[in-house]
């Protein structure tokens, strides 16, 4: 009886033993399960956050006006010339400007303004360094972006603002209303047309880089090498001052000159015409008798009445 009795005491106290056990684990999955959502939730939400400010700060491409200068001196400047028209063509750019001269001694220069892709900017100004000696370059990089994107926003919200005016028009019953928006509506539309073109200025300056090209041929000075002035110089300079001031004191003369010969017309008029019918003053008349003389003095001081004999 006593065994059967520590069996069943043993049997009962295992039972509770599992019965224990399975509470915890089962408030355990209960707990994880709870805070699953939470850390998804959790998860979820700075994902959004990341999102948000990915939206909030999206990356612009930067936006850079590319120039540069290039002296070169070559052998032969016209087929230098055709060479850096068809490298500028072969980029897709275009040729802006040209000028050809030549200098006492017969030499040849010419300078070309090129519009080639930023792009492809790199390759086309190396390629044209490849056409002669290197004398001088030059280039400069300058970031507009921010200047861009505020163009963009102001275009955008004054073409925001014109749809608003344009739908109070529609909707407008007297004219009085009429006037006033048609006044608005011109003024804004007036900037927009004053934004859209500095925003396609902006465009072509970034979408096309400019390069000037200076080609000197062989024994020919460039451009930038006649800064040192010399005797010869200094004459000419004199003499071109000296025949600007004749030129100067002739345009004044010539500017005096009507006012001169009209005040010599009213001085001769004065004279020979005006003057000569004048009244004139009658002359003062002749004093009658004689004036009384004074008589001598003594060197006594009394008068002599008479001469001494």
């Amino acid at each position: 009886m006593r065994t059967q009795v520590r069996v069943l005491a043993g049997v009962l106290l295992a039972a509770s033993l599992a019965l224990a056990g399975c509470s915890e684990s089962g408030g355990d999955s209960k707990s994880s399960y709870a805070d699953a959502p939470r850390a998804a939730s959790g998860a979820g939400g700075g994902a959004a956050e990341d999102g948000r400010s990915a939206r909030r700060a999206p990356r612009l491409a930067p936006s850079v006006i590319r120039t540069a200068s290039l002296e070169v001196e070559v052998r032969d400047v016209p087929g230098a010339l055709a060479k850096a028209r068809q490298v500028t063509e072969d980029a897709g750019g275009y040729v802006g400007e040209e000028s050809t001269d030549r200098d006492d001694d017969g030499g040849e220069r010419t300078r070309v303004v090129l519009r080639v892709p930023s792009e492809r900017y790199e390759e086309v100004l190396g390629s044209l360094q490849g056409t002669g000696k290197l004398l001088r370059r030059t280039a400069r990089a300058q970031d507009v972006t921010d200047q861009v994107v505020d163009v963009d926003s102001r275009v955008k919200s004054q073409r925001a603002s014109v749809a608003r005016v344009r739908e109070l028009m529609d909707r407008a019953e007297k004219l009085t209303d009429v006037v006033a928006l048609e006044g608005e509506l011109s003024s804004r539309e007036a900037d927009l047309e004053a934004l859209l073109a500095q925003q396609a200025s902006l465009k072509d300056r970034t979408g096309l880089a400019t390069i000037t090209l200076s080609l000197a041929g062989k024994g020919a000075q460039p451009g930038a090498g006649d800064d040192t002035p010399g005797f010869l110089d200094a004459l000419s300079g004199g003499w071109h001052a000296f025949l600007t001031m004749l030129r100067w004191i002739a345009l004044v003369v010539g500017a005096v000159l009507p006012f001169a010969a009209l005040v010599a017309l009213l001085v001769f008029l004065w004279r020979r015409v005006v003057r000569p019918r004048l009244p004139r003053r009658p002359a003062p008349a002749p004093v009658s008798g004689s004036l009384p003389q004074a008589r001598p003095v003594s060197e006594g001081g009394a008068p002599v009445s008479g001469e001494h004999k």
